[in-house]
């Protein structure tokens, strides 16, 4: 009984300690308090779901993929499309889709890129931040590492790591949003190409000769590579974002900024979560450690207030009882006096 009881306090203990590492990974990421080298920049603006697109064109084939992104949070519902699922706790995820010329096209398929893979411990989310004058003494900025994303190659039966690198270069006259919101020239001009390939208007060596071309667009956030490093730094996409947050000295100049997805209030109560759930954790494993050795518990009889625990749904039914006794008496009562 002894060893039973040792397990089930152990399992207790085991089960906080893997739940911990989630819960610091889930905030590992704060967009409102990103430090380098005691500098802090405030990224909050630019957090939310934004699109980049990358079109290459080869002899045979054209390949399409679309990159989905949010820095400050996990992509939830923009992570899956069409039906094909890329992750929903991800911050960064491609589809690609492979088309040829002969009109055939590949399934859509998903590019799980960086972030962690659950909210249980199925995958971290690694963050690296450096100033961009230590790699660039000419550029100012920050450079956000995120890594944790896995992609398979069937070919040839690997998996890789992915992560996302993103330089958030200074420009003081953008904010970071220009060309992501209500912006469809990218996707006309991709489906366009697109038509054109299927039509077999287009020939082997690109665009004809003296064919209008789409104005070029002044995105702050443009692609730059994807690519797959090496065996141990696998895939890792590159992306340039300029915006005046990624300024020095934009935060001194503007005490009073901040960010609209509300970073640093969703950083406190997220710290509050967990201290409340350390501190519940603790009082249950402490108290039924407590309960076995000074009463020789057993089972549910460990838990601290166990007969209290166990009366809750019944406490609950009764208090519901009473509720809508109280609102039938209320809207069924007339005032006034009583006849005796």
């Amino acid at each position: 009984m002894r060893t039973s009881t040792h397990q089930t306090l152990a399992s207790l203990a085991s089960t906080t300690l893997l739940l911990l590492p989630s819960l610091t990974h889930a905030i590992s990421l704060d967009c409102a308090n990103i430090v380098a080298d005691k500098i802090k920049f405030d990224l909050s603006p630019l957090g939310g779901v934004h699109e980049i697109s990358d079109f290459q064109d080869f002899d045979d084939f054209s390949v399409n993929t679309t990159y989905v992104l949010n820095i400050c949070n996990t992509l939830k519902g923009a992570a899956t499309r069409e039906g094909v699922k890329c992750g929903t706790s991800r911050n960064v995820c491609g589809f690609a889709q492979t088309l040829y010329s002969d009109g055939r096209s590949d399934p859509l398929k998903s590019l799980p890129i960086a972030g962690y893979e659950n909210a249980l411990g199925g995958g971290s989310k690694d963050v690296e931040i450096n100033l961009l004058k230590s790699i660039d003494p000419d550029t100012e900025g920050v450079r956000v590492k995120i890594s944790g994303g896995t992609i398979p190659e069937p070919e040839l039966k690997k998996k890789y790591p992915a992560s996302a690198i993103i330089d958030f270069q200074c420009d003081p006259n953008r904010t970071g949003l220009e060309g992501l919101k209500n912006d469809d020239d990218l996707d006309q001009a991709t489906d366009s190409k697109l038509r054109r390939r299927e039509d077999g208007d287009e020939g082997k060596d690109g665009d004809k000769e003296g064919e209008d071309k789409p104005a070029p667009r002044t995105s702050s956030l443009t692609f730059q590579s994807f690519n797959l490093v090496d065996d141990k730094e696998g895939f890792v996409l590159r992306l340039d974002w300029k915006t005046k947050y990624a300024c020095e000295d934009y935060k001194r100049e503007n005490p009073g900024s901040g960010g609209g997805s509300g970073g640093g209030h969703w950083g406190f109560f997220t710290w509050l979560i967990i201290i409340l759930f350390l501190c519940i954790s603790a009082y249950l494993i402490f108290g039924s450690w407590l309960n076995y050795n000074r009463y020789g518990a057993r089972g549910w009889d460990l838990l601290p207030h166990a007969d209290t625990i166990r009366d809750v749904p019944y406490l609950f039914n009764d208090w519901m009882r009473r509720v809508i006794n109280t609102l039938q008496g209320s809207g069924g009562s007339r005032g006034g006096y009583a006849a005796v």
